[in-house]
């Protein structure tokens, strides 16, 4: 399993997520533990976008300090 999140979460939260996902595959799928992969994608700020901003600009506009559209 893919997991893709944006860069800053520590080793340990990325240890619980896997933790949680291969939990979640044990008990909803039936799978085996030591069958269950997952990849953690740290993906840049920059380069996720959503609702029509990039993340950057999108956090730099909650801050109020916005670079968007310049």
């Amino acid at each position: 399993m893919n997991v893709q999140i944006t860069r800053g979460a520590s080793r340990q939260q990325k240890a619980e997520i896997v933790r949680d996902i291969t939990d979640s595959l044990v008990r909803v799928l039936g799978k085996k533990p030591e069958h269950t992969h997952i990849v953690i994608q740290e993906i840049d700020d920059e380069n996720w976008g959503f609702a029509g901003m990039l993340t950057d600009d999108w956090k730099a506009a909650q801050a109020g300090t916005s670079s968007y559209g310049q």
